[in-house]
């Protein structure tokens, strides 16, 4: 697995690159391909923020942890890596089997089968107006929501405004394959 290792507002020495390598390295077993993943290290406001992402085979796995120790948080991040993988395992084992580059995931612990209920129980439809960005924000917190769906002004597309963890605001612009 090549790993991407990136820090903000940390220097990353050799012993924390190491560590980085030898936790998020082991999740390497479950795949076939050469996979590449990219870590990203925080330090913001006392707490060691570690967020991964790694594309395999159309599949995006992605974990964020954050705590007080960077050691800890890595150690976070790897257990809810090997969780989603754990969750996915029939999605993921049936790529195996149409020739996929993803190993059979036999050897993962059994995850609970937990009853994911998929059933849509509302349906909402509104008007969608054109609006700048800046708009739809305060929208969203007029309304008191975490995400807003409204039609960008400068593009013409749908596009979503949502709240992130850390305060700030996040824009979703759909793009077409």
């Amino acid at each position: 697995m090549k790993l991407i290792l990136r820090g903000k507002n940390i220097e990353v020495t050799n012993a924390l690159e190491e560590y980085v390598n030898k936790r998020i390295g082991k999740i390497d077993k479950y795949f076939d391909v050469d996979t590449e993943a990219q870590v990203t290290l925080t330090v913001e406001h006392g707490m060691h923020r570690v967020e991964v992402t790694a594309a395999i085979e159309g599949m995006i796995l992605r974990a964020e942890e954050s705590t007080g120790d960077m050691y800890a948080s890595i150690d976070s991040v790897v257990d809810k890596l090997e969780r989603q993988i754990a969750k996915y395992k029939t999605r993921i084992n049936r790529k195996a089997r149409q020739g996929g580059g993803i190993k059979a995931m036999n050897e993962l612990p059994q995850v609970e089968d937990e009853e994911e209920d998929w059933d849509v129980v509302k349906t909402k439809r509104f008007v969608v107006k054109p609006m700048p960005v800046e708009e739809a924000i305060l929208q969203m917190n007029l309304l008191g929501h975490d995400f807003f769906v409204f039609m960008n002004a400068d593009n013409e597309d749908v596009n979503v405004i949502y709240r992130r963890k850390d305060g700030k605001y996040g824009l979703i612009e759909p793009a077409l394959k």
